[in-house]
């Protein structure tokens, strides 16, 4: 393993025979929060914060009703499951998951599933707020050992503008 210092002088661990990384994560997406009912989380967010829902999502497939809410472009999503006894359970834990937002989704995914990163099932899709999503499973297993250690992690493919803002326009 070598350590490479940057320009901005953070410090990056490299391994050698490791290709070059083929993308860029280029900041936060969306926290997603969820509880057995949204009732409460609305409460706090919309109605004692004053955030406003911009939209709504729905899935049985995914287990998920939610309420799509933003602030400073990074939204907030708040989750309740449509059948609290069948998985995935989107209110286990409270803090469900981040959203990162990349600039080269499929090539971040191969990527890094050939570092030995483990994904969940689902592979890339459409997600609630219609950008192409997948997730990075919390734990390894035998085949693909790397996780999000602990935590789900979406990562968000983004679109043009979101590039050009938050990538530097490169």
């Amino acid at each position: 393993m070598t350590d490479v210092t940057s320009s901005a002088g953070a410090t990056t661990a490299t391994t050698s025979g490791t290709t070059a990384r083929p993308f860029r994560i280029l900041g936060l997406q969306q926290i997603a929060i969820g509880a057995p009912s949204k009732a409460s989380l609305r409460h706090l967010w919309v109605d004692l914060f004053g955030l406003s829902v911009v939209g709504s999502f729905r899935s049985d497939k995914e287990n998920v009703d939610e309420d799509i809410l933003s602030i400073a472009g990074v939204e907030i999503d708040l989750m309740e499951p449509i059948d609290q006894s069948r998985s995935p359970r989107v209110h286990e834990p409270r803090l469900n998951h981040l959203g990162l937002w990349v600039d080269d989704l499929r090539a971040c995914v191969e990527w890094l599933s050939g570092q030995g990163v483990r994904f969940t099932p689902g592979g890339i899709r459409r997600g609630a707020a219609g950008h192409d999503v997948c997730f990075i499973h919390p734990k390894g297993d035998a085949a693909s050992p790397l996780s999000g250690e602990g935590v789900l992690i979406e990562l968000v493919q983004a679109p043009p503008d979101v590039i050009t803002t938050l990538g530097g326009g490169s």
